[in-house]
């Protein structure tokens, strides 16, 4: 997009041409940030459920004052030709704006008909337009269509698009990240060649998988548009650790020993104060290949825990079977700068499997970190136990 808005920056403001952008991005607010920092002010489409079913991008298409399509997958060397009014090639209509469909009309209809097409409506128009409230029904609809169309690829991964939807929100369920993932993985395998598809799974995956790094740039435009005078576009949901990690052409092993901090297991463990999501990426791994884990960590509101800031990090200690990687036994999470917080922590390490292993595999690690309970209760140094769990198919 930036390449094409300097080209066509002079036509613009000449009033002879106009620029609309459409995104796949799960989270839009990140690409108004970008917009921003590129000093980009024409609108932007969100289709973060792929409706329009493009597999490659970027895709650019140039229209007519008339609404006809004169390239539809256009180069820089075509808007000459385009701007002066050469003759069209490929020329088809435009098809009528769609109007903003009622839900409360979807819903009906989904109750009455039950077809495939009727529910997938449905849960398109809830993920579009509904409210964070309304999660829940979007992936009942989605799930009732694989009920009849098992292996309908475009239905899961607008199924996974929905349960990232409601993980990012305050409605987010146990395992909802995890859902995603084995979503749009089951969505990857029926069409492999679904660009789309494939690079929502590399966002949140291992570095050996990645073609670039997704959302490097987030830093360096936050500092330019602040020293423009202008406050940076907030993003909804942060950018994690493999959203920033740069490719790898090998895998990053341990290169040399580390201390592990509890190799006695005698301290304490933690009876429920915080509670740990483990999601693996992909979903299912092939013999020899990485994943990377995310490990979440989220003190439990029902028991007013929060963390205590005022001694150490919080450690991640992975043990591996016989045979596997990880790219570090050790990780640590620097402390806020508040003696207290309730904030959510997350982790994330990359890890590989054997050759010669399928099956599902436990893969041992613990946390260790200081939590209290209520206001005025007791900080203690705690222990969690985390297993996960990695599921491996040989190619």
């Amino acid at each position: 997009m930036p390449g094409w808005h300097e080209a066509t920056k002079q036509l613009q403001q000449q009033g002879k041409i106009r620029m609309l952008g459409i995104i796949q991005e799960q989270h839009p607010d990140r690409c108004r940030l970008f917009m921003q920092w590129k000093q980009m002010d024409w609108p932007v489409l969100v289709d973060s459920l792929n409706l329009l079913g493009v597999e490659v991008v970027p895709l650019t298409v140039l229209i007519d004052e008339q609404g006809i399509v004169r390239s539809a997958r256009a180069r820089l060397s075509d808007l000459e030709a385009f701007v002066g009014g050469g003759a069209p090639t490929g020329i088809f209509p435009l098809a009528p704006p769609a109007e903003r469909p009622v839900l409360n009309r979807l819903a009906r209809r989904a109750k009455d008909d039950q077809d495939s097409q009727a529910l997938r409506d449905y849960g398109d128009g809830l993920v579009m337009w509904g409210s964070e409230e309304q999660s829940a029904e979007a992936i009942e609809a989605y799930r009732k269509v694989l009920q009849q169309e098992p292996d309908h690829g475009p239905t899961h991964f607008r199924l996974g698009v929905a349960y990232r939807k409601r993980y990012d929100s305050a409605r987010r369920k146990e395992g909802d990240f995890s859902k995603a993932v084995e979503h749009w993985g089951q969505a990857l395998e029926i069409n492999p060649n679904q660009y789309i598809w494939r690079r929502r799974i590399q966002q949140y995956g291992p570095r050996l998988d990645k073609p670039y790094p997704f959302y490097d740039w987030v830093a360096r435009a936050r500092k330019e548009i602040e020293q423009r005078g202008q406050s940076p576009q907030p993003l909804v949901v942060e950018p994690g650790g493999a959203e920033f990690a740069n490719p790898a052409r090998s895998f990053q092993s341990v290169g040399k020993a580390e201390q592990n901090p509890d190799p006695q297991a005698r301290i304490r463990r933690d009876d429920g104060f915080v509670r740990v999501e483990t999601t693996v990426v992909p979903s299912r791994l092939a013999a020899g290949r990485s994943g990377r884990v995310h490990v979440v960590m989220r003190p439990d509101p029902s028991r007013k825990a929060h963390w205590n800031n005022e001694a150490e990090d919080l450690v991640l200690w992975v043990d591996p079977p016989e045979g596997w990687l990880v790219d570090s036994q050790r990780h640590s999470l620097p402390r806020p700068p508040q003696l207290v917080s309730q904030e959510e922590r997350r982790i994330e390490f990359e890890l590989r499997c054997p050759e010669d292993f399928s099956g599902t595999a436990t893969v041992p690690a613990y946390a260790l970190y200081y939590v209290c309970e209520d206001v005025d209760g007791t900080c203690l140094y705690r222990r969690q136990d985390v297993e996960v769990r990695v599921q491996v198919e040989q190619r």
